[in-house]
């Protein structure tokens, strides 16, 4: 899984049968201090996350049809938590 924070939305007029349901954001992975890191990618929502939310992204299709409750779906991302807060201990 992958710490990432929702930078935006996506919309699209025509969606695969499998994810017309689905709520596609762009999120963007940081490090721990909230940094952004890394390329922008776009994950379905499973969670209701909303911008500027941190989250838990799911970066692998088994997994990422597990939450689904779909194999089918073409998803290799999902968004499997909203991050309320982290405790980092040194």
């Amino acid at each position: 899984m992958t710490l990432c924070k929702v930078i935006g939305t996506l919309v699209a007029t025509q969606k695969n049968e499998h994810l017309k349901s689905q709520k596609m954001l762009i999120v963007q992975p940081i490090d721990l201090d909230g940094k952004l890191i890394g390329r922008d990618l776009i994950a379905l929502d499973s969670v209701d996350a909303g911008v500027g939310d941190t989250v838990l992204v799911n970066q692998e299709g088994q997994g990422a049809a597990q939450v689904l409750k779909d194999k089918k779906a073409p998803v290799h991302s999902v968004i499997v938590a909203v991050v309320d807060g982290m405790d980092i201990r040194e």
